[in-house]
């Protein structure tokens, strides 16, 4: 009956009980991988969401601003949850709060 048993089988069998218990670099790589995973991703992002939040906080009457989708304008009205843009002479949109991107330095809008 030993024709059931293949060498390679019995060979495997023996180098894994010699092989023991786990090290310790079995157990730090994973945990490298998770400190290397939150200093190059989560905490820059957080640091960037931050830097938006603070910035759409300061924000104020008559500041000149580019939305997420590109329109530049001056602030005329902010309530809590929208803002008022004019992006043109007699052209004024609503947009959310969260929807501007930058706030631009004063008396660009009429260098463009």
């Amino acid at each position: 009956m030993d024709f059931f048993i293949s060498a390679a089988y019995a060979g495997a069998a023996e180098s894994q009980a010699a092989a023991g218990s786990p090290g310790i670099l079995d157990f730090a790589f994973p945990i490298i991988l998770l400190v290397l995973f939150y200093v190059m991703l989560i905490r820059p992002q957080q640091k960037r969401a931050k830097e938006h939040r603070t910035m759409q906080s300061a924000l104020a009457k008559g500041d000149e601003v580019v939305t997420d989708g590109g329109l530049m304008g001056k602030i005329l009205e902010i309530t809590d949850n929208a803002i008022t843009v004019q992006i043109a002479e007699s052209v004024e949109v609503k947009v959310r709060r969260e929807s501007i991107n930058a706030v631009l330095p004063k008396g660009t809008l009429k260098k463009l």
